[in-house]
Formats: structure tokens, sequence, C-alpha cells
């Protein structure tokens, strides 16, 4: 399983969009998301290309997709957390809320107002993954999805609370590998932005 983050936005790193629609790659993005598409191209096989139903990841999957000759495939288990009433806030100015501390440093206690806990969020993308995982068994997935689900994604492989998710770094358009397998998930590389050579079987 290679979960992708979508590309860089005009509101990335200022701004919480949360599901909001109508937000598109910004042109950083665009290169961002040809650039993890050769990476992923150099592969050997890549079997399914799969995205949240959001605009930003249906735009960094296209390319993916097409080097390969996929279709890409929407599923909502990769959706963005549900933010609720924070959606679309400064990010400088959630910083200043009373519950700010309890996102970054209990967020397995936190809900959103009006929106969805971190532990609903968890639960959908694991599940999401590895249902993925089921449907194409010995086979290689990219799914690309958003931070903090594949940092919740990334938390569950490890087998690490959720409360310690916020330590994990998931930058745009980085490369985070998991095998999923009878015996458990294995994860092979976390926020990689280098070629993939690593992760052809030699």
């Amino acid at each position: 399983m290679l979960l992708v983050r979508h590309g860089t936005t005009p509101t990335t790193g200022a701004v919480l969009p949360g599901r909001a629609p109508g937000l598109h790659l910004a042109d950083t993005g665009v290169a961002q998301a040809e650039a993890v598409a050769a990476r992923l191209a150099a592969l050997p096989r890549v079997d399914a290309v799969y995205c949240s139903p959001l605009e930003r990841t249906r735009e960094t999957a296209r390319p993916i997709g097409q080097a390969r000759g996929l279709p890409v495939k929407v599923d909502r288990g990769l959706l963005e957390c549900d933010f609720g009433e924070w959606t679309g806030r400064p990010l400088k100015e959630l910083a200043k809320e009373p519950a700010w501390a309890t996102v970054q440093r209990y967020p397995s206690g936190f809900r959103f107002p009006g929106g969805e806990s971190f532990l609903e969020m968890s639960a959908r993308i694991t599940g999401a993954v590895h249902r993925l995982a089921e449907r194409h068994p010995d086979g290689v997935v990219v799914a690309v999805s958003h931070a903090d689900p594949i940092k919740a994604a990334v938390a569950d492989a490890l087998g690490t609370h959720l409360d310690l998710f916020q330590r994990i770094n998931v930058s745009p358009c980085s490369v985070t590998a998991v095998h999923y397998g009878p015996t458990g998930p294995a994860v092979l590389a976390v926020n990689s932005v280098e070629p993939l050579s690593s992760l052809v079987p030699s």
C-alpha cells in the first residue's frame, strides 16, 4: 500500500481546509504530482490507484494513473477528517483555541465541533486501507489521501497509540509504504520524497 499525500494547495500550512469543496492544487502542487507520478512509474508494478473524493487528491492521482495506464477510483474511506466548525479557519487562529493543546497531545479524546473525532477518522482510514489491501491481494495499490488520515494509518500499522500520531510527519506528495500481510502490517517507508528504488525487489 503506497499512501500518497496530495500536493500543495494555496492554503497548505495556513488554513484548515478539511472537506470544503473547490480547493485545487497550486502550481507547486501540480509539479509535485507530476514528480511523484514519475517516481511511482519507476516501480515494476502498480495494480490500482485510488483517491479521496476531494479535488486536490483527484488532481494528484490523475498523473499517477495516466503514467501507469490505470483508472483512478474514488474511495470515501480516504477522505480528510471532517473538521466541522473548524473547517476553513486559519491555523494561527486555531492555535489560540484552548482545545488546540488537546488536538496535539490527546487527539484520541477530541471531536471537532460539529465534525468527526480522531478515533472515527482513524477507524475509517485503517478500515479503508485494509479493505483495499484485501481487494488486491499480493498487489501494489496507490492510495492518495490527506496528512492526518495517512498519519493515523501509519500509527495503526506501527501499533502506536493514536495520541502519538502527531509526531509523524507527512509532506505533500510524499510516499508512505506499508505492506499488509497475513502476519500483520510492516512499515517500509514513511514520508519519502526520494526515489523509490529501495522498494523495488532486488
